[in-house]
C-alpha cells in the first residue's frame, strides 16, 4: 500500500500504528514517516523495531514526542494514567517486557518480567515493580513474596519517589543471587531504583547477570530499497 499510494520521500502518517508496519514499511522504501499511538507500549515496541531492522537511533534519526522526558513529565503521568505510566517505567529498562503483555488487571506485584539466565545458561524470571505514588517497606516485602511465589531469584523495585530507609534494609535483607558464572560477583536479589536514576543515566544502575533476550521477537536486519523496487 505504501509503494503503490506514495513516491520516495513522501511522508506517511499513520495515526494508530500500533506495532509499526507502516512505519517500518515507509522507512524501508525510503519515505518519511509519522506514527501516532496513545500507549507506551506500542511506542516501545516500535522504538525497538526500529533499531533491530534499521539501526535508528532516538535523537539522532528521528524524534519521540509525548513521553516523559524529566522527573516532572513522569509525574505527570502517573497522575494522568497509572496503568501507562507502569508501561513506561518497564520500558525504561533494556529487554524487560510488561507483564502479561501489558494487559490491565490484578498484577500481584508484578509489572514487568525480563529473564537472566546462571551458568548453565538456565533462564531465571526477573520481575519489575512500579510504583508511582506513595512507598513503603510494604511494597518491597509484596515484592518479595512475588518472587517466592514464582520462584524468581531477583527483583527490581522502580520508583518515583526515593524509597525509605525501612525499604532499602529489606530489599537489603532479602541477600544475593549467585549465578554461578566464574567471574560475577553475587548480585543482589531485590534492587531499587528510581525514575530519575532511569532518565539520568544512560545506562541503567541496575545489577544484573547475563540477561536472555530471545524472548523477544526481533526484527530482521534490513536494507532500505531503491530504485522502488520491494523485497517481500
Amino acid at each position: 500500500i505504501v509503494a503503490a499510494s506514495s513516491n520516495p520521500g513522501d511522508v506517511v502518517l499513520d495515526p494508530f500504528c500500533g506495532c509499526g508496519t507502516t512505519v517500518h514499511a515507509a522507512e524501508k522504501l525510503g519515505r518519511k514517516w509519522i506514527g501516532i499511538d496513545v500507549t507506551h507500549l506500542a511506542i516501545g515496541l516500535i522504538q525497538r523495531r526500529l533499531g533491530e531492522a534499521f539501526g535508528l537511533k532516538l535523537g539522532k534519526d528521528y524524534e519521540l514526542h509525548g513521553t516523559p522526558r524529566d522527573l516532572d513529565g513522569a509525574r505527570a503521568l502517573a497522575e494522568a494514567d497509572k496503568h501507562q505510566f507502569e508501561l513506561w517505567a518497564v520500558s525504561l529498562i533494556p529487554n524487560a517486557q510488561p507483564w502479561k503483555g501489558g494487559r490491565k488487571g490484578a498484577d500481584q506485584g508484578r509489572d514487568g518480567i525480563l529473564y537472566v539466565q546462571d551458568a548453565a545458561k538456565k533462564p531465571h524470571p526477573c520481575i519489575i515493580e512500579v510504583k508511582g505514588g506513595a512507598i513503603g517497606d510494604a511494597q518491597i516485602r509484596s515484592l518479595i513474596g512475588a518472587m517466592e511465589r514464582m520462584d524468581a531469584p531477583m527483583g527490581i523495585f522502580v520508583t518515583l519517589n526515593e524509597p525509605t530507609k525501612p525499604m532499602l534494609r529489606t530489599a537489603a535483607a532479602a541477600g544475593f543471587w549467585d549465578p554461578g558464572h566464574e567471574t560475577a560477583q553475587p548480585i543482589p536479589r531485590v534492587q531499587i531504583v528510581t525514575v530519575e536514576q532511569l532518565l539520568s543515566s544512560p545506562v541503567p544502575p541496575i545489577r544484573l547477570p547475563m540477561v536472555r533476550t530471545d524472548g523477544h521477537r526481533k526484527a530482521a536486519r534490513e536494507t532500505k530499497v531503491t530504485q522502488g523496487k520491494l523485497d517481500l
